[in-house]
């Protein structure tokens, strides 16, 4: 057995939810940004992620089933601004109303744990893969 293919899968693992922690922060930051550089109020982003095979794992079989995480994208999430009347706003229109960035701070927290349980499950992981590489190493003693 490979265990460094295994490692691997653990880590990318982590890679995945250290950058979806990364763009919820990202959110969280700007929840109140009315006015970015390209104009308009900030969009939420949503990290996509995808797999790909390890490649020759363990044969033909095993080796399709085991697959690392990839990042595919980060998308802008459309729609969902709200529109708020505030004329005393500096980014006010001549209406007085202000378009908010489209971050719900509850969801983002959700999100945050959700990305943080992922986070710990991968730890969970990567120490029984090291425990059984230990343990394998301990048989040739």
């Amino acid at each position: 057995m490979d265990f460094h293919n295994l490692f691997r899968v653990c880590g990318t693992g982590l890679k995945a939810q250290r950058i979806r922690m990364e763009v919820i922060t990202s959110n969280l930051a700007n929840a109140h940004t009315t006015k970015t550089p390209e104009g308009g109020p900030y969009k939420r982003k949503v990290a996509v992620f995808g797999s790909r095979p390890i490649g020759d794992a363990f044969g033909d079989q095993l080796g399709e089933a085991l697959r690392e995480v990839e990042l595919r994208n980060v998308k802008e999430a459309e729609g969902g601004f709200k529109t708020v009347y505030d004329p005393s706003h500096p980014d006010a229109a001549d209406d007085g109303t202000v378009t908010m960035p489209n971050v719900n701070v509850v969801t983002e927290m959700t999100e945050m744990i959700s990305a943080n349980r992922s986070y710990e499950a991968c730890v969970t992981a990567f120490d029984a893969v090291k425990s059984m590489a230990l343990k394998a190493l301990e048989i040739g003693k």
